[in-house]
């Protein structure tokens, strides 16, 4: 997707310079997918800062490139670990639309070939508030299994309580 990131320059420039005036709508059908992809995702950057800002946290993330850079899923979590926010590309991940998970504990992601010894890592990071690095087995709506990498930490307002978890997530080989 990096080489649609200037497309439409591309094509600007090399219609200005050409006797044809226009383009085919066929390009269109090409860009326009990915165009919506990046509206989404500048969505959930505004949704994610607006989150940051009413919870008061504490430091700035880098939303913008963990989403539009590197395409990754952002989980955000109350401190009892209930979903907050996740972001639109989820159901290109897993299948669930945002909404369907809103509510719901990330450990619904999890089944009977998630590792015992990753949850119970996972489960001492979060109650030491720290922050993790794994890779471990989730499960789609559909069923089928897949390796979920996960980049996690405790976010504190700026009187140093713990006010959410964030993770940022991405399917791996």
């Amino acid at each position: 997707m990096e080489n649609l990131k200037y497309y439409d320059e591309a094509v600007n420039n090399f219609y200005t310079s050409s006797e044809i005036k226009g383009y085919a709508l066929n390009s269109l059908d090409f860009h326009a997918p990915h165009f919506a992809k990046v509206c989404k995702s500048l969505n959930d950057v505004k949704n994610l800062d607006a989150l940051a800002k009413k919870s008061k946290w504490k430091g700035k993330l880098p939303f913008k490139s963990q989403i539009l850079d590197k395409e990754h899923v952002v989980v955000v979590t109350d401190p009892f670990l209930t979903i907050v926010y996740a972001s639109q590309n989820m159901y290109g991940m897993n299948g669930y639309h945002p909404s369907e998970v809103l509510g719901k504990k990330p450990r619904m992601f999890q089944g009977a070939l998630t590792c015992k010894e990753t949850k119970k890592e996972i489960s001492e990071a979060v109650q030491k508030h720290k922050p993790f690095e794994t890779i471990l087995v989730n499960y789609r709506k559909d069923g089928s299994t897949y390796k979920c990498w996960i980049q996690a930490s405790p976010v504190v307002d700026e009187a140093g309580k713990l006010v959410n978890f964030i993770a940022f997530e991405k399917e791996v080989a």
